[in-house]
């Protein structure tokens, strides 16, 4: 018996597409959390300055002369702004034949790389702060090591509000810590908190971020800081330029930035070194 199946007409048929998946980009979030500066254009670099000592107050007598102390500023930090680029060259023929928006799919991936550059960036800077480390490489985070940077944020006087960014698996180990069937003397709000919403909005008065800009691994680095432990320094935002490009036929996508990043008081952070396997 013949029958008329989907397999006779398959070469005829067109293959059905879904959307045109992008690179997978996690949230951005450092960005919000840091010294954000946008008053100077070009390549100048940008310092900082630090005194020495401080005022001490002595006993005295009434008839006692008060003598000058020093107050000397030396440079601290630096901030040194980088070019930075990226270009999509698009044929006229690929325009014109692609069942896809390439041009705008184009530029959507070039803004979420670059939003994704500055993170990555700025979490890489959480080694070089200097308030103090807590934790060990190859060593599961605990809820001790997080009030333990807290200590240590207070110990260096550090303003508010502070925040803490951990990698996805960081985060986990604290979440297992305090998940449903652990003992968690006096905090179940805490795990009721936990349980809605797998985020805690604030503990001890710091602000909890995760973020997959921090790369797995045996020994990452987390932090905990004030905004004013690291800087951005935005001398020319994200421009896009589409040019034409006739000899070529086709179209140039340039995207181009300025920008300077690094530590600005570093003895405000705290560097969270611990294990960052995948949980299994």
């Amino acid at each position: 018996m013949s029958y008329n199946t989907e397999a006779d007409i398959a070469g005829f048929v067109n293959t059905v597409w879904a959307d045109a998946m992008l690179v997978a980009r996690d949230n951005n979030v450092m960005t919000g959390l840091v010294t954000q500066f946008g008053d100077l254009t070009g390549l100048a670099v940008r310092k900082n300055a630090k005194y020495s000592g401080t005022a001490v107050f002595n006993q005295i007598a009434e008839t006692d002369d008060l003598s000058s102390q020093a107050l000397t500023p030396a440079v601290d930090q630096t901030l040194t702004p980088y070019e930075y680029g990226a270009q999509y060259f698009i044929t006229d023929s690929r325009l014109e034949t692609d069942i896809y928006p390439i041009r705008q799919d184009a530029a959507l991936e070039l803004g979420a790389s670059y939003g994704q550059k500055i993170d990555q960036l700025l979490v890489g800077l959480f080694s070089s702060m200097t308030g103090g480390t807590v934790g060990g490489t190859s060593t599961d985070i605990t809820w001790a090591n997080f009030f333990a940077a807290v200590s240590k944020m207070r110990r260096a006087m550090a303003p508010q509000p502070w925040a803490c960014v951990l990698s996805p698996e960081q985060y986990h180990c604290l979440g297992t810590a305090i998940a449903p069937g652990v003992t968690v003397t006096n905090a179940p709000q805490l795990q009721d908190d936990f349980v809605r919403r797998y985020y805690m909005n604030t503990v001890a008065g710091v602000d909890i971020y995760v973020t997959a800009n921090i790369a797995a691994g045996t020994g990452v680095y987390g932090g905990m800081f004030s905004c004013n432990a690291l800087a951005l320094d935005m001398r020319r935002p994200f421009r896009l330029e589409p040019e034409r490009d006739a000899s070529r036929r086709g179209l140039e996508l340039n995207v181009s930035s300025i920008y300077a990043y690094g530590v600005w008081r570093p003895q405000y952070g705290i560097a969270i070194r611990t294990a960052g396997t995948a949980p299994v």
